[in-house]
């Protein structure tokens, strides 16, 4: 049960420890061991967080890469559009009237002119009439 404890906490970085203090033979074997534990307590802190900033580098370069297509499809489509459109407004026939049937169109508006004329002659139909002073005629 130790054995499992220990290795699940230490892996690989306690053997290592006591293989260095065996080669380096310190006059402190105990101190020496600390510090070799807490130097290799830092270095592996720093890895995971290198490897932690370089996973948010390589997300944030995949969402870049994708935000660039997205935009160049947009922008495809939005030139596809454009072109259809171009080429529905060239296939319209003219909307121009021919000479010929203006003068019937003219003939048609006449009568709805003069009574619209009508109209605004009568007194108080027209608004800009309504709203100008009265003045008052000398008898």
């Amino acid at each position: 049960m130790e054995t499992a404890y220990l290795k699940k906490c230490f892996g690989t970085c306690l053997t290592q420890a006591l293989a260095e203090v065996a080669r380096v033979r310190p006059s402190d074997p105990i101190e020496y061991l600390a510090h070799w534990l807490y130097h290799y307590r830092s270095i592996t802190v720093a890895e995971e967080k290198r490897r932690q900033e370089e996973l948010q580098l390589k997300e944030a370069r995949d969402r870049s890469a994708e935000e660039a297509k997205t935009t160049e499809m947009l922008k495809e489509e939005g030139y596809q559009i454009q072109q259809k459109c171009e080429k529905c407004h060239q296939e319209l026939p003219s909307t121009s009237f021919s000479s010929d049937k203006t003068p019937a169109l003219q003939e048609d508006t006449a009568p709805l002119e003069e009574k619209t004329m009508r109209q605004e002659s009568r007194p108080g139909a027209s608004s800009v009439i309504s709203e100008m002073p009265q003045r008052a005629i000398p008898s």
